[in-house]
């Protein structure tokens, strides 16, 4: 899919709309019963970069990076100031945040992922935009060095290992890191009225996140 390894504009994100959507289907019975069906097995996330635009300055920063990425056509970064770390966002990400695997001695490539809840029914979701430069590891809680003991692959979103620093049998791999969520505009036309935005009307600029 063609995407575009560059984050909008970080200033007009942080005062955007949005977060998780699931699809579920809800049959109410003739008894007052209800039977429930998850129809996705994941989240999507959508948002709302209108939110965001404070200036004409902000309106154009929004439409040079629409005309980028050609609309729908090019997916990017987006960063969701309230879901960006493997830890929670007031807190410093460390190598045991995230039990990302078990060693088997065998097993090189280890995906990045996070989970939410931890009782009733957790939620893995696979990280495929982690922020390079941010990811820490460890085995065994014992912190690795990157490049000398793993390598980062910024493209899938997965840390591999040396070939002399594979995981032994049992040996519990944790990551922390941050990311940005992959996501296209969910429009082709951007509707702007400078008189009505001058007046306080905020113009709907529609983002959703994309599956890679």
């Amino acid at each position: 899919m063609a995407f575009h390894d560059v984050r909008f504009p970080i200033g007009i994100s942080l005062g955007a709309q949005g977060g998780p959507e699931r699809r579920t289907d809800v049959v109410v019975l003739g008894s007052g019963y209800e039977q429930r069906n998850s129809r996705w097995a994941d989240s999507r996330r959508s948002y709302n970069a209108g939110y965001g635009v404070r200036s004409l300055d902000d309106l154009h920063q929004v439409i040079e990076f629409f005309e980028e990425r050609r609309g729908r056509l090019f997916g990017f970064r987006w960063r969701d100031h309230t879901d960006w770390k493997s830890c929670e966002p007031g807190h410093l990400t460390g190598a045991l945040d995230q039990v990302i695997g078990t060693g088997d001695a065998a097993t090189v490539s280890f995906d990045l992922v996070k989970t939410y809840g931890s009782t009733y029914a957790p939620w893995t979701r696979r990280i495929r935009k982690p922020v390079v430069g941010s990811i820490k590891v460890a085995v065994d809680g014992v912190e690795q060095i990157e490049a000398s003991d793993f390598i980062t692959d910024a493209v899938t979103g997965s840390i591999v290992f040396q070939p002399a620093r594979v995981p032994a049998i049992g040996a519990s791999v944790t990551a922390g890191f941050e990311f940005d969520v992959p996501v296209r505009f969910d429009t082709d036309m951007l509707e702007i009225n400078i008189q009505g935005f001058r007046a306080g009307a905020i113009p709907s600029i529609p983002i959703v996140e994309i599956r890679l």
